[in-house]
């Protein structure tokens, strides 16, 4: 698992949290880098959500231990598509009229091995839009003011 494996890595996050906010995230990273990230997620408030991974996998204290940004190369806040952006900032992820968020992700930061891994790390879901550390709000620059933490969920791993 420490990234000398060379066939598909998986890992899943069960996403629990405040009002009901319910769902699985899958992440598989191809040999060639690339994490796909699949899942559903419901019980949301109809409208954007911040998602993003952070550093730690502390649920012991619900969402809030889970600590800052997967950020291990020191990086501002941004979009995916950005050069300068945390290796854990995934954008946004839209809930339809019913609550419910169909995820998918691809992204070349977050890998299931190595160095920087984001095993053992938490998935989250925010209560609002995260600005891409473009707004000019206080909290832009680091968590893109995506507001309070409503869904979070810890990796269980597995290997194929």
């Amino acid at each position: 698992m420490e990234g000398g494996s060379r066939g598909t890595l998986k890992a899943v996050a069960l996403i629990t949290g405040d009002n009901n906010v319910r769902g699985s995230v899958h992440f598989t990273q191809i040999p060639n880098g690339i994490t796909h990230v699949q899942g559903k997620i419901t019980g949301l408030s109809p409208a954007l959500h911040g998602f993003h991974i952070h550093a730690l996998g502390d649920t012991t204290n619900g969402c809030n231990s889970t600590g800052p940004h997967f950020n291990p190369l020191k990086k501002d806040h941004g979009a995916p598509s950005d050069r300068e952006r945390h290796a854990g900032d995934l954008g946004n992820i839209i809930a339809g009229p019913d609550g419910v968020s169909e995820v998918s992700i691809k992204d070349w930061q977050i890998p299931l091995g190595g160095q920087h891994s984001i095993l053992g790390r938490a998935v989250v879901v925010h209560a609002d839009p995260d600005d891409f550390g473009k707004g000019r709000h206080e909290l832009s620059k680091t968590t893109g003011n995506a507001g309070a933490r409503v869904g979070c969920g810890k990796y269980l791993v597995r290997h194929e």
